[in-house]
């Protein structure tokens, strides 16, 4: 059956990850090491802050807490705006590329885990979004990759079946939850890599000129 649909996680994906100096200029705003901020950034309840479950202040109290900082109320929309930084980098390569599938009749798709103020920042973004026939950000939902449903919601807004539509993402347990929902699924990396594979051509997917 062919690929009627290419869905696309958002961080690592459509954008590039934090790179040093960020991560390294956020941890100095802060007071703390590089490390402690990577893990208090990440710790176990950044899934729920994805999912909409927490509200960012919370979810910048629980990171203090992890951190060993207190973060007062007022200090809530700095930390907000660094994070939307991290994630403000477009790889401009794919957005091109998602353009060229639509033009050519592939429906095209985000599917991503972020909270609440990235996913508003995204859609007040001109432009940003305008590739895309569909849009499933976890905090809408209540619901987080690799949950089955995640996946589900993305395809039924495609009106494509599962196994249809082919989903990036570049965290192997996103990648291998897709597969269980019945999608094609594999691991993006990189541009380079993407592109050095055979994912294009396995699945019969158009290629863009500047490639």
């Amino acid at each position: 059956m062919a690929i009627r649909a290419v869905i696309f996680d958002f961080g690592g994906v459509l954008c590039f990850h934090p790179n040093d100096e960020q991560v390294a200029n956020a941890a100095k705003s802060i007071g703390v090491s590089h490390q402690t901020f990577l893990e208090s950034f990440w710790g176990p309840h950044r899934l729920d802050y994805d999912a909409g479950r927490i509200e960012p202040a919370q979810y910048w109290r629980i990171v203090g807490a992890h951190a060993g900082i207190e973060f007062g109320p007022a200090r809530v929309p700095e930390l907000v705006r660094i994070e939307i930084d991290f994630w403000s980098r477009f790889d401009q390569r794919v957005l091109a590329w998602v353009r060229d599938l639509r033009a050519q009749g592939v429906r095209t798709a985000v599917l991503s885990n972020l909270p609440r103020p990235l996913g508003e920042q995204l859609r007040a973004t001109p432009g940003f979004l305008d590739p895309f026939d569909h849009v499933t950000f976890s905090y809408e939902l209540k619901l987080v990759k690799p949950q089955r449903e995640i996946y589900e919601h993305a395809t039924r807004g495609l009106d494509v079946a599962p196994h249809e539509a082919l989903f990036l993402d570049d965290r192997p347990n996103n990648v291998a939850g897709a597969q269980a929902a019945g999608l094609h699924s594999e691991l993006y990396q990189s541009w380079e890599g993407f592109w050095a594979g055979d994912t294009v051509k396995r699945h019969n997917l158009p290629r863009p000129s500047s490639v």
